[in-house]
């Protein structure tokens, strides 16, 4: 439900730029990054969101049509509105428009390169080149400025990336790099990447659900990130269930207390005809409820171990569309993560 004070509430995040979304398959990283960045627009920021995965999930929850490697505005935030532009990043167009702005090469040149398969060679036989060429174009996103002559200036950047047992790997691949190259413009380039990715503009949230091994792959992720000197943000527990009895008529189902005839005797108040398989039946699903909810909340208690601020998402009934979206943006922030 929305809350009116929300508007006033300050961000948990106020000195992040660059907001890098991770989480286990299955979990709806992008969905959360898509709700992240219609809540920072909300705010009345401009914001780009990215995706490197290849997989057009961002267009498939706008329902716009696949993305180009082209900034395109696909929504419009709420209250204050501000713009969502969205951009689909694949490698040979990174390398394509960095050969093109560093050694000032022309366009018929680099599409000659690309026409005979170089640069998808050289991102083939290089490890690792394909995943700095990619944070390569966000960190060109973020550090634009007034004097990029032409190209838009984002108040946040979000990017959809890829899932949490890859991506220390994915943002650290600059500074590994960088070390091999002692000195120029690649080893400048890659410094200057990770200075941005190690610095506090930057923070790095991990989408999980309430289950073990995703829980685990969070606490893993956290421990990980932390050890290369990552910024970690927050822990966005998505797709939650909705509290549908109290402590004490869950402790109730559990122990077997919750009566029959007490339970029919309230169907039978709200109209309902009531039938022995009936009430046996609700009072199974109860018990199956708490027994279900006592293992969530027991992963709750382990992502509070984790010690980072965490955010939670109700699954919507009616699954994900646009609507959907701006309801977990405004959830988002309520809670303080936008």
């Amino acid at each position: 439900m929305s809350d009116p004070s929300a508007k006033s509430r300050t961000s948990d995040w106020p000195h992040v730029e660059l907001h890098v979304v991770s989480g286990k398959g299955g979990t709806g990283k992008t969905t959360v990054a898509a709700a992240l960045a219609l809540a920072l627009a909300s705010r009345g920021k401009q914001v780009l969101l990215c995706e490197v995965e290849g997989r057009q999930g961002i267009a498939q929850l706008f329902d716009v049509p696949p993305l180009p490697y082209e900034e395109r505005r696909i929504a419009q935030g709420l209250d204050d509105g501000g713009d969502v532009y969205a951009l689909a990043i694949d490698a040979e167009s990174a390398m394509l428009e960095y050969i093109q702005l560093y050694y000032r090469m022309g366009n018929r040149t680099a599409k000659v390169l690309d026409r005979f398969g170089v640069l998808d060679f050289a991102t083939t036989i290089a490890p690792g080149l394909r995943d700095v060429l990619l944070t390569g174009k966000v960190f060109e996103a973020v550090e634009r400025n007034s004097r990029n002559k032409g190209a838009r200036v984002y108040d946040a950047v979000v990017l959809d990336a890829p899932p949490t047992g890859r991506i220390a790997q994915f943002l650290n691949v600059n500074g590994e790099f960088g070390d091999l190259a002692k000195v120029g413009m690649v080893r400048g380039q890659t410094e200057r990447v990770m200075s941005l990715l190690k610095s506090r503009r930057t923070a790095v949230h991990l989408v999980t659900v309430l289950e073990d091994m995703p829980v685990q792959e969070t606490a893993d992720g956290v421990k990980e990130l932390r050890g290369h000197g990552l910024p970690v943000g927050g822990v966005v527990v998505n797709l939650t269930r909705p509290a549908e009895l109290d402590d004490e008529s869950r402790e109730a189902a559990l122990a077997g207390r919750l009566s029959a005839e007490a339970t029919g005797a309230d169907l039978s108040k709200a109209g309902v005809d009531v039938t022995d398989e009936l009430v046996e039946g609700l009072l199974e699903e109860a018990t199956a409820y708490a027994e279900r909810r006592g293992l969530e909340d027991r992963q709750r208690e382990r992502i509070a171990e984790i010690d980072v601020p965490s955010y939670e998402l109700q699954r919507l009934p009616d699954g994900i569309d646009l609507g959907g979206l701006y309801e977990l943006a405004e959830d988002l922030r309520e809670q303080g993560m936008a």
